[in-house]
């Protein structure tokens, strides 16, 4: 009867084990939580994947957009569910580069580093200053002296205090000596909107859900984030053709909440690397949204997240931007 016993407990310590519950995962629903709103470009993307995962899982795959405060919404969503892997957050990378160096450890109700694991990367496309067709500019140098004949007058959009579009924003008012006025949204997405509807003069993002309306002529991409020229559009400048040393991108990823275990995590990663290099879904997704996809383990995630954080806090102390 001992014997039994002693081989039952070994049976279940096996099956409650890391390794056999990732091979088990996910064993019911996942929640994917979005950090951005409905129709930005981490949204689409995190849906686009979260279509491949359900079906490679076998399990729905459900995702929910709580944007707004800082990614904290989102993120405070994710801490407060199982750290099991069945619940996920979906972010632009700057909740982990950007966010931290902006405000007091004790002012985020979140700690990247100690309540969240990186899982693994999408994709990165360099950001774009798009502007309002009414805004009398036609180019980077224009949009300068615009600002600096009105200081404050010229409005940027922002995805949220901290967020990567709202630093975009403040990193080129500190290099250009300008002075301009971010107004906030819960998201890209509709600060987007309120750009073409020329509500707000201005916003640099990731260009990729703005291309249709720009190809309308009813948004000017004005410049490009990158180190050189987006060869899908040579004739648009970099901001450092005109603002030297400015440089911004976006990227977007997938975390889980600390404690997870590592094959779950790993699991994960792998059906997600699947997905980003299946040629079909790159040239359905990558190409279309001129996105550069983010490939490796979660450990080189980390790694690329470490290396964003040290340029990003670099630029934020040059600039000397804090947040009230």
């Amino acid at each position: 009867m001992t014997a039994v016993l002693s081989r039952l407990f070994l049976l279940v310590a096996l099956i409650a084990s890391p390794a056999a519950l990732a091979q088990n995962f996910p064993d019911r629903n996942v929640t994917i939580v979005v950090t951005s709103a409905a129709g930005a470009l981490t949204d689409v993307m995190t849906r686009a994947v979260a279509q491949r995962l359900s079906e490679i899982w076998k399990q729905s795959v459900v995702v929910e957009n709580r944007s707004g405060a800082g990614y904290s919404i989102a993120a405070q969503a994710v801490m407060r569910a199982e750290h099991d892997g069945h619940t996920l957050l979906a972010s632009e990378t700057a909740i982990w580069s950007i966010q931290p160096h902006l405000q007091a450890k004790e002012r985020l109700n979140y700690d990247t580093e100690k309540d969240f694991v990186p899982v693994s990367g999408y994709g990165t496309i360099p950001m774009a200053l798009l502007v309002n067709p009414s805004v009398p500019v036609n180019s980077l140098t224009e949009l300068i002296a615009l600002a600096k004949a009105k200081p404050g007058a010229v409005t940027f959009g922002s995805s949220g205090v901290g967020t990567a579009l709202h630093v975009a924003a403040l990193e080129l008012a500190s290099l250009a000596d300008i002075q301009i006025t971010p107004v906030h949204y819960r998201g890209a997405a509709p600060a987007l909107t309120d750009v073409l509807s020329g509500h707000v003069n201005a916003v640099i993002m990731g260009p990729s859900v703005a291309l249709t309306s720009v190809k309308a002529g009813k948004l000017k991409m004005l410049a490009f984030g990158s180190t050189q020229r987006v060869p899908q559009f040579p004739d648009v400048p970099t901001f450092a053709e005109t603002v030297p040393s400015y440089e911004a991108a976006v990227s977007f990823g997938l975390f889980a909440a600390a404690g997870t275990p590592a094959p779950i995590v790993n699991r994960i990663n792998a059906d997600v690397q699947k997905i980003v290099n299946d040629p079909e879904f790159q040239k359905q997704y990558f190409e279309r949204f001129a996105v550069q996809p983010i490939v490796g383990s979660p450990e080189s995630f980390a790694e690329y997240l470490r290396h964003e954080s040290a340029k990003w806090g670099g630029v934020i102390k040059a600039a000397n931007v804090k947040l009230d």
